[in-house]
Protein backbone atom coordinates (compact mmCIF):
# COMPACT_ATOMS: atom_id res chain seq x y z
CA UNK A 1 0.00 0.00 0.00
CA UNK A 2 3.04 2.25 1.07
CA UNK A 3 4.41 3.85 -2.47
CA UNK A 4 4.97 6.62 -4.88
CA UNK A 5 1.53 6.77 -6.33
CA UNK A 6 -0.78 9.55 -5.23
CA UNK A 7 -3.60 8.79 -3.00
CA UNK A 8 -6.94 8.57 -4.68
CA UNK A 9 -9.12 9.11 -1.56
CA UNK A 10 -8.65 10.24 1.37
CA UNK A 11 -8.76 6.23 3.10
CA UNK A 12 -5.91 5.90 0.64
CA UNK A 13 -3.94 8.90 1.87
CA UNK A 14 -4.34 7.97 5.58
CA UNK A 15 -3.51 4.33 4.89
CA UNK A 16 -0.13 5.40 3.74
CA UNK A 17 0.58 7.76 5.75
CA UNK A 18 -0.32 4.80 8.56
CA UNK A 19 1.52 2.26 6.39
CA UNK A 20 -1.40 0.04 6.57
CA UNK A 21 -2.35 -2.53 3.46
CA UNK A 22 -5.32 -4.11 2.10
CA UNK A 23 -4.92 -7.10 4.38
CA UNK A 24 -4.69 -4.35 7.56
CA UNK A 25 -8.47 -2.60 6.32
CA UNK A 26 -9.76 -6.10 6.29
CA UNK A 27 -8.69 -7.57 9.15
CA UNK A 28 -9.75 -4.20 11.35
CA UNK A 29 -13.27 -4.70 9.38
CA UNK A 30 -13.36 -7.91 10.76
CA UNK A 31 -12.73 -7.21 14.52
CA UNK A 32 -15.30 -4.37 14.64
CA UNK A 33 -18.01 -6.07 12.58
CA UNK A 34 -17.53 -9.85 12.95
CA UNK A 35 -17.91 -9.87 9.30
CA UNK A 36 -15.51 -10.82 6.26
CA UNK A 37 -14.59 -7.66 3.65
CA UNK A 38 -12.98 -9.58 0.55
CA UNK A 39 -10.10 -7.90 -1.30
CA UNK A 40 -12.27 -6.65 -4.06
CA UNK A 41 -14.59 -4.57 -1.98
CA UNK A 42 -11.22 -2.78 0.30
CA UNK A 43 -9.93 -2.18 -3.09
CA UNK A 44 -13.30 -0.64 -4.76
CA UNK A 45 -13.37 1.37 -1.30
CA UNK A 46 -9.49 2.19 -1.10
CA UNK A 47 -9.57 3.71 -4.94
CA UNK A 48 -13.19 5.37 -4.74
CA UNK A 49 -14.83 2.91 -7.13
CA UNK A 50 -18.23 3.38 -5.95
CA UNK A 51 -21.37 3.83 -6.90
CA UNK A 52 -23.35 4.52 -3.49
CA UNK A 53 -21.95 4.32 0.06
CA UNK A 54 -21.63 1.27 1.91
CA UNK A 55 -24.47 0.08 4.36
CA UNK A 56 -24.28 1.74 7.52
CA UNK A 57 -22.86 -0.81 9.46
CA UNK A 58 -19.44 -0.68 7.14
CA UNK A 59 -19.19 2.91 7.09
CA UNK A 60 -19.52 2.90 11.49
CA UNK A 61 -16.64 0.27 11.28
CA UNK A 62 -14.60 2.37 8.56
CA UNK A 63 -14.97 5.32 11.13
CA UNK A 64 -14.01 3.73 13.92
CA UNK A 65 -10.82 2.46 12.45
CA UNK A 66 -9.92 6.01 11.12
CA UNK A 67 -11.83 8.66 12.69
CA UNK A 68 -13.25 10.36 10.07
CA UNK A 69 -16.90 10.41 8.85
CA UNK A 70 -17.20 7.79 5.98
CA UNK A 71 -18.17 10.67 3.63
CA UNK A 72 -14.89 11.71 3.78
CA UNK A 73 -12.81 8.71 3.92
CA UNK A 74 -14.25 7.53 0.55
CA UNK A 75 -13.64 11.31 -0.59
CA UNK A 76 -10.55 13.29 -2.66
CA UNK A 77 -7.62 13.19 -0.50
CA UNK A 78 -6.60 16.03 1.27
CA UNK A 79 -4.22 18.55 -0.03
CA UNK A 80 -1.64 17.01 -2.55
CA UNK A 81 0.67 15.14 -0.87
CA UNK A 82 0.74 11.77 1.17
CA UNK A 83 0.48 13.88 4.54
CA UNK A 84 -0.52 17.72 5.60
CA UNK A 85 2.17 19.96 6.00
CA UNK A 86 1.65 22.87 7.94
CA UNK A 87 3.03 26.14 6.82
CA UNK A 88 2.97 29.23 9.38
CA UNK A 89 3.40 32.29 7.77
CA UNK A 90 6.81 33.82 9.28
CA UNK A 91 6.68 37.80 9.90
CA UNK A 92 9.82 39.28 8.06
CA UNK A 93 12.04 40.49 10.04
CA UNK A 94 11.83 44.30 9.74
CA UNK A 95 14.44 46.67 12.21
CA UNK A 96 13.35 47.65 15.89
CA UNK A 97 12.29 51.41 14.83
CA UNK A 98 9.78 49.74 12.84
CA UNK A 99 8.64 47.24 15.88
CA UNK A 100 5.83 48.55 16.63
CA UNK A 101 4.78 50.03 13.02
CA UNK A 102 4.86 45.87 12.83
CA UNK A 103 3.02 45.15 15.42
CA UNK A 104 -0.43 46.85 14.35
CA UNK A 105 0.06 46.12 10.97
CA UNK A 106 -0.32 42.61 11.67
CA UNK A 107 -3.08 43.17 14.29
CA UNK A 108 -4.70 45.10 11.29
CA UNK A 109 -4.22 41.90 8.81
CA UNK A 110 -5.20 39.36 11.41
CA UNK A 111 -8.35 41.26 11.82
CA UNK A 112 -9.20 41.29 8.10
CA UNK A 113 -8.55 37.69 8.05
CA UNK A 114 -11.25 37.22 10.63
CA UNK A 115 -13.80 39.24 9.25
CA UNK A 116 -13.29 37.18 5.17
CA UNK A 117 -13.76 33.94 7.39
CA UNK A 118 -16.76 35.21 9.35
CA UNK A 119 -17.61 36.42 5.96
CA UNK A 120 -17.08 33.23 4.20
CA UNK A 121 -19.06 31.01 7.06
CA UNK A 122 -22.07 33.73 6.85
CA UNK A 123 -22.68 34.18 3.40
CA UNK A 124 -22.10 30.61 1.56
CA UNK A 125 -24.01 28.03 2.16
CA UNK A 126 -24.24 24.78 0.37
CA UNK A 127 -27.85 23.96 1.08
CA UNK A 128 -30.53 25.97 -0.97
CA UNK A 129 -33.86 26.17 -0.46
CA UNK A 130 -34.73 23.63 -3.58
CA UNK A 131 -32.40 21.29 -1.93
CA UNK A 132 -33.36 20.99 1.31
CA UNK A 133 -37.07 20.82 -0.13
CA UNK A 134 -36.25 17.54 -2.02
CA UNK A 135 -34.50 16.37 1.15
CA UNK A 136 -37.94 16.27 2.78
CA UNK A 137 -39.50 15.52 0.08
CA UNK A 138 -37.86 12.07 0.04
CA UNK A 139 -37.42 11.56 3.64
CA UNK A 140 -41.24 11.99 3.84
CA UNK A 141 -41.59 9.80 1.36
CA UNK A 142 -39.40 6.51 2.75
CA UNK A 143 -41.53 7.59 6.37
CA UNK A 144 -44.46 6.08 4.96
CA UNK A 145 -43.45 3.84 2.01
CA UNK A 146 -41.36 2.23 5.09
CA UNK A 147 -44.70 0.49 6.56
CA UNK A 148 -46.21 -0.16 3.32
CA UNK A 149 -43.37 -1.73 0.81
CA UNK A 150 -40.68 -4.81 1.35
CA UNK A 151 -37.16 -3.32 2.74
CA UNK A 152 -35.27 -4.94 -0.21
CA UNK A 153 -37.14 -2.07 -2.53
CA UNK A 154 -36.32 1.04 -0.27
CA UNK A 155 -33.18 0.30 1.69
CA UNK A 156 -30.67 1.77 -1.30
CA UNK A 157 -32.24 4.92 -0.88
CA UNK A 158 -32.25 5.01 2.67
CA UNK A 159 -29.34 4.52 2.76
CA UNK A 160 -28.32 7.29 -0.02
CA UNK A 161 -30.68 9.61 1.43
CA UNK A 162 -29.03 9.38 4.78
CA UNK A 163 -25.39 9.78 3.51
CA UNK A 164 -26.39 12.51 1.52
CA UNK A 165 -27.39 14.51 4.70
CA UNK A 166 -24.71 13.51 6.54
CA UNK A 167 -22.11 14.94 3.79
CA UNK A 168 -24.10 18.16 3.80
CA UNK A 169 -23.56 18.76 7.27
CA UNK A 170 -20.19 18.70 6.75
CA UNK A 171 -20.91 21.93 4.74
CA UNK A 172 -21.63 25.54 6.17
CA UNK A 173 -25.45 26.45 5.82
CA UNK A 174 -27.55 28.93 8.04
CA UNK A 175 -28.67 27.93 11.45
CA UNK A 176 -32.25 27.84 10.20
CA UNK A 177 -30.99 25.42 7.61
CA UNK A 178 -28.66 23.29 9.72
CA UNK A 179 -31.54 22.64 12.00
CA UNK A 180 -34.06 21.50 9.19
CA UNK A 181 -30.64 19.17 8.42
CA UNK A 182 -30.18 17.67 11.49
CA UNK A 183 -33.60 16.72 11.82
CA UNK A 184 -33.58 15.18 8.15
CA UNK A 185 -30.76 13.37 9.16
CA UNK A 186 -32.50 12.13 12.37
CA UNK A 187 -35.06 10.41 10.98
CA UNK A 188 -32.93 9.33 7.81
CA UNK A 189 -30.95 7.37 10.99
CA UNK A 190 -34.18 6.28 12.66
CA UNK A 191 -34.89 4.44 9.69
CA UNK A 192 -32.09 3.36 8.97
CA UNK A 193 -32.53 1.93 12.88
CA UNK A 194 -35.54 0.45 12.03
CA UNK A 195 -34.26 -1.38 8.67
CA UNK A 196 -31.30 -2.86 11.17
CA UNK A 197 -34.16 -3.87 13.25
CA UNK A 198 -36.21 -5.63 10.65
CA UNK A 199 -33.72 -7.95 9.69
CA UNK A 200 -32.76 -8.97 13.53
CA UNK A 201 -29.62 -7.03 14.13
CA UNK A 202 -30.23 -5.02 17.03
CA UNK A 203 -26.83 -3.88 18.07
CA UNK A 204 -26.59 -2.41 14.47
CA UNK A 205 -30.25 -0.66 15.18
CA UNK A 206 -29.18 0.93 18.23
CA UNK A 207 -25.96 2.52 16.96
CA UNK A 208 -28.64 3.94 14.01
CA UNK A 209 -30.43 4.99 17.24
CA UNK A 210 -27.85 6.91 18.98
CA UNK A 211 -26.62 8.66 15.66
CA UNK A 212 -30.70 9.78 15.73
CA UNK A 213 -30.57 11.29 18.74
CA UNK A 214 -27.54 13.06 18.44
CA UNK A 215 -29.05 14.68 15.38
CA UNK A 216 -32.17 15.64 17.35
CA UNK A 217 -30.01 16.98 20.58
CA UNK A 218 -27.99 19.33 17.32
CA UNK A 219 -31.39 20.03 16.00
CA UNK A 220 -32.13 20.84 20.00
CA UNK A 221 -35.70 18.97 18.79
CA UNK A 222 -37.63 17.72 21.44
CA UNK A 223 -40.01 15.74 19.58
CA UNK A 224 -37.48 14.38 17.58
CA UNK A 225 -35.85 12.97 20.88
CA UNK A 226 -38.92 11.54 22.09
CA UNK A 227 -39.62 9.94 19.00
CA UNK A 228 -36.00 8.03 19.05
CA UNK A 229 -36.23 7.03 22.36
CA UNK A 230 -39.93 5.79 21.27
CA UNK A 231 -37.62 3.51 18.37
CA UNK A 232 -34.90 2.62 21.05
CA UNK A 233 -37.60 1.39 23.53
CA UNK A 234 -38.93 -0.54 20.05
CA UNK A 235 -35.60 -2.32 19.40
CA UNK A 236 -35.09 -3.03 23.20
CA UNK A 237 -39.08 -4.91 23.06
CA UNK A 238 -38.43 -6.74 20.26
CA UNK A 239 -35.02 -8.07 21.58
CA UNK A 240 -36.60 -9.85 24.80
CA UNK A 241 -34.95 -6.77 26.23
CA UNK A 242 -37.84 -5.57 28.15
CA UNK A 243 -36.12 -3.63 31.25
CA UNK A 244 -33.99 -1.83 28.60
CA UNK A 245 -37.53 -1.39 27.23
CA UNK A 246 -38.98 0.19 29.88
CA UNK A 247 -35.96 2.36 30.59
CA UNK A 248 -35.74 4.41 26.87
CA UNK A 249 -39.61 4.73 27.11
CA UNK A 250 -39.60 6.42 30.22
CA UNK A 251 -36.33 7.90 29.42
CA UNK A 252 -38.49 10.11 26.59
CA UNK A 253 -41.18 11.05 28.51
CA UNK A 254 -39.19 14.03 29.97
CA UNK A 255 -38.75 15.51 25.59
CA UNK A 256 -42.40 13.87 25.47
CA UNK A 257 -43.78 16.40 28.01
CA UNK A 258 -42.06 19.40 26.35
CA UNK A 259 -43.09 18.42 22.59
CA UNK A 260 -46.19 17.10 23.53
CA UNK A 261 -46.27 15.30 20.02
CA UNK A 262 -47.30 12.11 18.91
CA UNK A 263 -43.97 10.49 20.52
CA UNK A 264 -45.67 10.91 23.87
CA UNK A 265 -48.51 8.50 23.05
CA UNK A 266 -46.05 6.33 21.27
CA UNK A 267 -43.94 6.22 24.87
CA UNK A 268 -46.44 5.57 27.38
CA UNK A 269 -48.16 2.92 24.77
CA UNK A 270 -44.36 1.31 24.54
CA UNK A 271 -44.19 0.67 28.05
CA UNK A 272 -47.22 -0.64 28.60
CA UNK A 273 -46.24 -3.63 26.29
CA UNK A 274 -43.06 -4.50 28.04
CA UNK A 275 -44.70 -4.28 31.76
CA UNK A 276 -47.17 -6.91 30.47
CA UNK A 277 -44.75 -8.84 29.23
CA UNK A 278 -42.55 -8.48 32.69
CA UNK A 279 -46.02 -9.48 34.29
CA UNK A 280 -46.90 -6.06 35.61
CA UNK A 281 -50.38 -6.01 34.38
CA UNK A 282 -51.83 -2.91 36.48
CA UNK A 283 -48.77 -1.17 35.65
CA UNK A 284 -49.53 -1.96 31.97
CA UNK A 285 -53.42 -0.83 32.10
CA UNK A 286 -51.94 2.62 33.67
CA UNK A 287 -50.23 2.79 30.57
CA UNK A 288 -52.44 2.21 28.34
CA UNK A 289 -54.57 5.06 30.09
CA UNK A 290 -51.60 7.49 30.40
CA UNK A 291 -51.47 7.04 26.22
CA UNK A 292 -54.96 8.18 26.28
CA UNK A 293 -54.65 10.80 28.09
CA UNK A 294 -51.82 11.90 26.38
CA UNK A 295 -53.32 11.40 23.03
CA UNK A 296 -56.17 14.22 24.06
CA UNK A 297 -53.00 16.69 24.38
CA UNK A 298 -50.98 16.24 21.48
CA UNK A 299 -49.41 19.22 19.76
CA UNK A 300 -48.78 18.13 16.00
CA UNK A 301 -45.06 19.53 15.22
CA UNK A 302 -43.13 19.01 12.16
CA UNK A 303 -42.00 15.36 12.92
CA UNK A 304 -45.57 14.35 12.96
CA UNK A 305 -46.13 15.87 9.52
CA UNK A 306 -43.98 13.90 8.13
CA UNK A 307 -46.22 11.57 8.28
CA UNK A 308 -45.93 7.13 8.18
CA UNK A 309 -43.47 6.05 10.76
CA UNK A 310 -42.58 9.54 12.09
CA UNK A 311 -46.22 9.71 14.04
CA UNK A 312 -47.77 7.37 16.22
CA UNK A 313 -51.37 7.38 14.66
CA UNK A 314 -54.92 6.14 16.52
CA UNK A 315 -54.45 2.69 14.54
CA UNK A 316 -51.07 2.15 16.10
CA UNK A 317 -52.05 2.98 19.69
CA UNK A 318 -54.69 0.47 19.58
CA UNK A 319 -52.48 -2.12 18.03
CA UNK A 320 -50.13 -1.63 21.07
CA UNK A 321 -52.60 -1.63 23.92
CA UNK A 322 -53.76 -5.02 22.45
CA UNK A 323 -50.86 -6.62 22.02
CA UNK A 324 -49.93 -5.11 26.02
CA UNK A 325 -53.25 -6.89 27.28
CA UNK A 326 -52.39 -10.37 25.00
CA UNK A 327 -49.67 -10.45 27.68
CA UNK A 328 -52.04 -10.94 30.59
CA UNK A 329 -53.70 -14.24 29.41
CA UNK A 330 -57.37 -15.53 30.20
CA UNK A 331 -58.48 -12.21 32.29
CA UNK A 332 -57.72 -9.92 29.77
CA UNK A 333 -58.60 -12.11 26.43
CA UNK A 334 -62.18 -9.81 26.09
CA UNK A 335 -60.72 -6.88 26.19
CA UNK A 336 -57.18 -7.79 23.99
CA UNK A 337 -59.69 -9.03 21.39
CA UNK A 338 -61.65 -5.35 21.45
CA UNK A 339 -59.04 -3.67 20.92
CA UNK A 340 -57.60 -5.39 17.88
CA UNK A 341 -61.13 -5.82 16.56
CA UNK A 342 -60.80 -1.96 16.90
CA UNK A 343 -57.48 -1.80 15.62
CA UNK A 344 -57.92 -4.00 12.78
CA UNK A 345 -61.19 -1.78 11.82
CA UNK A 346 -59.44 1.58 12.23
CA UNK A 347 -56.10 0.68 9.83
CA UNK A 348 -59.26 -0.45 7.22
CA UNK A 349 -60.64 2.75 7.59
CA UNK A 350 -57.31 4.58 7.37
CA UNK A 351 -55.88 6.67 4.48
CA UNK A 352 -52.93 4.79 2.22
CA UNK A 353 -50.32 6.53 3.86
CA UNK A 354 -51.27 5.23 7.13
CA UNK A 355 -51.44 1.86 6.58
CA UNK A 356 -48.29 -0.45 8.04
CA UNK A 357 -48.33 -3.66 6.91
CA UNK A 358 -45.98 -4.67 10.47
CA UNK A 359 -48.38 -3.13 12.78
CA UNK A 360 -51.30 -4.74 11.09
CA UNK A 361 -49.53 -8.03 11.18
CA UNK A 362 -49.04 -7.92 15.15
CA UNK A 363 -52.87 -6.58 15.42
CA UNK A 364 -54.06 -9.56 13.91
CA UNK A 365 -51.63 -11.96 15.88
CA UNK A 366 -52.89 -10.07 19.27
CA UNK A 367 -56.64 -10.90 18.23
CA UNK A 368 -55.20 -14.81 17.22
CA UNK A 369 -54.00 -15.37 21.05
CA UNK A 370 -57.08 -13.76 22.69
CA UNK A 371 -59.28 -15.98 20.77
CA UNK A 372 -56.80 -19.30 21.56
CA UNK A 373 -56.68 -18.75 24.75
CA UNK A 374 -60.82 -18.42 24.60
CA UNK A 375 -60.57 -21.77 22.78
CA UNK A 376 -61.84 -20.09 19.37
CA UNK A 377 -59.27 -21.73 17.10
CA UNK A 378 -61.30 -21.08 13.92
CA UNK A 379 -61.39 -17.74 14.69
CA UNK A 380 -57.73 -17.54 15.93
CA UNK A 381 -56.96 -19.24 12.20
CA UNK A 382 -59.22 -16.96 10.61
CA UNK A 383 -56.90 -13.66 12.62
CA UNK A 384 -54.13 -15.55 11.10
CA UNK A 385 -54.99 -15.81 7.18
CA UNK A 386 -54.03 -12.39 6.45
CA UNK A 387 -50.52 -12.47 8.18
CA UNK A 388 -49.46 -16.13 7.57
CA UNK A 389 -50.22 -14.83 3.56
CA UNK A 390 -47.46 -11.80 3.79
CA UNK A 391 -44.24 -12.53 1.06
CA UNK A 392 -41.43 -13.22 2.51
CA UNK A 393 -40.02 -9.25 2.11
CA UNK A 394 -42.64 -8.20 4.49
CA UNK A 395 -41.74 -11.21 7.13
CA UNK A 396 -39.41 -8.77 9.49
CA UNK A 397 -38.15 -9.93 12.71
CA UNK A 398 -40.97 -7.64 14.55
CA UNK A 399 -43.92 -9.87 12.41
CA UNK A 400 -41.92 -13.00 12.94
CA UNK A 401 -41.75 -12.90 16.50
CA UNK A 402 -45.22 -11.62 17.34
CA UNK A 403 -46.31 -15.01 14.98
CA UNK A 404 -43.93 -17.02 17.29
CA UNK A 405 -46.07 -15.42 20.15
CA UNK A 406 -49.26 -17.10 18.62
CA UNK A 407 -47.04 -20.15 18.04
CA UNK A 408 -46.06 -20.17 21.88
CA UNK A 409 -49.86 -19.72 23.24
CA UNK A 410 -51.42 -22.62 20.80
CA UNK A 411 -48.19 -24.85 22.41
CA UNK A 412 -50.09 -24.75 25.69
CA UNK A 413 -53.54 -25.89 23.95
CA UNK A 414 -54.24 -29.27 24.85
CA UNK A 415 -57.38 -29.91 22.37
CA UNK A 416 -56.17 -31.31 19.15
CA UNK A 417 -57.93 -31.19 15.58
CA UNK A 418 -57.66 -30.09 11.83
CA UNK A 419 -57.63 -26.65 12.45
CA UNK A 420 -55.02 -26.38 15.00
CA UNK A 421 -52.93 -28.88 14.07
CA UNK A 422 -52.80 -26.88 9.91
CA UNK A 423 -52.62 -23.55 12.18
CA UNK A 424 -49.69 -24.88 13.81
CA UNK A 425 -48.00 -26.11 10.26
CA UNK A 426 -48.24 -22.98 8.70
CA UNK A 427 -47.17 -21.10 11.61
CA UNK A 428 -43.72 -22.97 11.14
CA UNK A 429 -43.19 -22.59 7.79
CA UNK A 430 -43.98 -19.19 7.79
CA UNK A 431 -41.23 -18.71 10.28
CA UNK A 432 -38.91 -20.53 8.47
CA UNK A 433 -38.41 -18.34 5.54
CA UNK A 434 -37.91 -14.46 6.67
CA UNK A 435 -36.94 -11.45 5.75
CA UNK A 436 -33.03 -11.76 4.31
CA UNK A 437 -31.60 -9.07 2.33
CA UNK A 438 -29.13 -10.27 -0.39
CA UNK A 439 -25.32 -10.16 -0.07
Amino acid sequence: MVGGELPRTRLDQLMKQKRMTLRDLMDRYREITGTEMSERQAYRWVNGDLKRHPYAHAQVALEQVFGETASRLLGPPIGSGLVLQTSPIEPIGLPPDHERYDWQRREIAMSAKRAREFLSRTEVTNVGTETLDQLTDDVRRLTVAYQQEPLETLLGDMSETQSKLFGLLEGQQRPKQSRDLYLLAGVASGLMARASHDIGSSDDAMVQARAAFAAADNAGHDGLKAWVKGLQSLIAYWAGRYSDSIKYARQGSEFAQRSRNTSAVWLASGEARSLAALGQFEEARQAVDRATEARELVRRDDLDELGGFCTFSRPRQLYYAAEALAWAGKEAAEATERFALEAIAAYEAAPAGDRAFGDEAGTRCALAIARITGNEFEGAADAMSAVLELPIGQRTHGVVTAVGYVQRRLATVEAEGRTLNELGDSMRAFSSQRLALPQ
